[in-house]
């Protein structure tokens, strides 16, 4: 379904501008993340690639053999849970999906152990914690097989263990060959799970550099000021 094709892509709320002419081409392979101090436009530019929102300018494509098929998926900051179980969260995005209830429920199990929730698959998905809620998110959003997984500051509000643990997911998700386009404030972890950057200032794409390039000599002023933390946050 790759690439994914953004040509001048606008959005503007109640007259302000939140992303302002993008215009980039997103293809299969590197994991891409896209940094920029708070209120960049970084969460509204990944709701508008999954789909979520729709431009007031400009033009957004899948132009890939299946991009018809649209096989992605995104998980948030703070998942949405189902008032089911853990494995019943995972087993009712499936059915959505159209799969069969045998191979929804070996899927699903599959998957909650490969995350590490296997212990916890029946409780109430509402009363885990915050980092099993979002490995569950991430479960949820793997059993689907997606081929795009957009991650938008998976792992903001959590701990240093449950952070480590949601990056070794990702790790798992990206080694069985979906592309990975996240956000994040955290230049460490950027580091770690990154190949490229698209990094924001004000609604507008300043660079795009491989991730070595970019933290040892930015192309932009504004990167620049980022990574020494002294640009202002909008």
């Amino acid at each position: 379904m790759l690439p994914l094709v953004l040509d001048q892509v606008t959005f503007a709320v109640n007259g302000k501008t939140i992303i302002d002419r993008v215009s980039v081409e997103i293809g299969a392979g590197p994991r891409t993340i896209i940094l920029g101090s708070n209120g960049a436009g970084k969460s509204v530019l990944m709701r508008l690639c999954h789909g979520l929102l729709r431009p007031t300018s400009g033009s957004i494509a899948w132009r890939g053999a299946n991009g018809g098929r649209r096989r992605q998926a995104m998980v948030f900051q703070r998942p949405v849970m189902l008032r089911r179980s853990a494995l019943g969260n995972v087993v009712y995005g499936l059915k959505l999906a159209g799969i069969s209830q045998r191979e929804r429920e070996l899927r699903a199990s599959d998957v909650l152990e490969a995350v590490g929730l296997a212990s916890v698959a029946g409780r109430p998905a509402r009363v885990l914690s915050g980092g099993e809620q979002q490995k569950l998110a991430l479960a949820r959003a793997w059993a689907l097989g997606p081929e795009v997984l957009f991650l938008d500051e998976p792992t903001a509000n959590l701990d240093p263990g449950a952070t480590r643990d949601v990056e070794s997911i990702i790790g798992q998700i990206r080694a069985g060959g979906t592309k990975i386009v996240m956000t994040t404030h955290n230049l460490g972890q950027a580091k770690r799970l990154g190949d490229e950057i698209l990094f924001l200032n004000q609604g507008r794409l300043v660079e795009r550099s491989p991730i070595e390039s970019f933290f040892s000599k930015p192309a932009s002023t504004d990167a620049d000021a980022f990574i020494r933390g002294e640009l202002p946050w909008n």
